[in-house]
């Protein structure tokens, strides 16, 4: 056996002897009863705990994963911000999904960010880098180099430069943070792209709604996790003060990413409806925004 096997076949097991013998039979349920699941929540447990639950009950992550797969993993690291301050993705979130991901037999798990802040201190910061790489993923910082323009032919967006590597992997999974923004009202799984993106971001915050909207007829990732562990109430994206932060222990995942925002909506008092980039996508049916429509599982931990 390599030492990265290893590693991460000691890893997987040391993750299986801290749950409880409760949590495993959570985990069989969900498993056993995934059928026909469009929306999964988790509640209640670690956010590791709330990862893998909630993707049993999508079926498993080999539903998603394939043996030598290349997966792309897009956290929020965006902020030089610690984890309790709900600016980026929870790193027991992320560490939880590339474990899983090499559980299924992928061949590489890549993640990268184009960060606000300095990309050397968000990485560390946030800390999903070192948490990342500890199970044998390649964290980047986003080389200038590898944008491409891509015809999107939405209804603002043309082109824009997108970087090559989400379209080169085999597999493409989102995991945003659920938190306030000053413009979009809310940045979850949608807004999260805009780290993909190059170019001068700025002109995307005109007519964001529509252009969010747009981005999904080219981005189309093969699964959607929402971190709601902690979420930031106000002041958002960044945040700052641990008066923002609410702790919900939840995490929700659904391959259809209008359906991940439309639910993130309900943790602040809202509906996808509320959000303009939600109902645009949802007119286009590039996804679903009604949730008493979707067939929902939660999980309580």
């Amino acid at each position: 056996m390599k030492r990265k096997e290893f590693l991460q076949s000691a890893l997987a097991s040391a993750a299986l002897v801290s749950i409880p013998p409760s949590m495993l039979r959570f985990l069989d349920q969900a498993h056993a009863s995934s059928t026909g699941v469009d929306l999964a929540i988790a509640k209640g447990g670690s956010p590791g705990q709330l990862t893998r639950t909630a993707i049993n009950a999508l079926g498993g992550i080999r539903r998603f994963i394939s043996r030598g797969d290349i997966v792309v993993i897009k956290p929020n690291m965006g902020w030089d911000r610690a984890p309790i301050y709900a600016a980026n993705t929870n790193p027991e979130v992320v560490a939880t999904m590339v474990q899983l991901c090499f559980e299924a037999g992928a061949r590489k798990v890549k993640l990268f960010d184009r960060t606000v802040n300095d990309p050397h201190r968000c990485y560390k910061n946030s800390g999903i880098a070192d948490r990342a790489k500890a199970l044998g993923a390649e964290v980047s910082f986003m080389d200038e180099r590898r944008y491409r323009d891509m015809s999107i032919k939405g209804e603002t967006l043309t082109s824009w430069p997108l970087y090559k590597d989400i379209f080169e992997a085999d597999k493409l999974i989102n995991i945003p943070i659920a938190k306030h923004h000053s413009l979009s009202q809310l940045t979850m799984a949608l807004k999260n792209w805009m780290g993909v993106m190059g170019g001068w971001r700025g002109k995307i915050h005109w007519q964001i709604d529509t252009k969010l909207a747009d981005l999904m007829l080219v981005i189309k990732p093969t699964l959607t996790i929402l971190d709601a562990n902690r979420i930031l109430t106000e002041n958002g994206p960044s945040g700052g003060s641990l008066q923002y932060v609410k702790t919900l222990r939840t995490v929700a995942a659904s391959t259809d990413q209008v359906a991940i925002d439309a639910f993130g909506a309900t943790l602040f008092g809202m509906t996808g409806a509320d959000l303009g980039f939600v109902k645009k996508a949802a007119e286009r049916n590039l996804g679903m925004m009604d949730l008493h429509r979707l067939r929902k599982r939660l999980i309580q931990l």
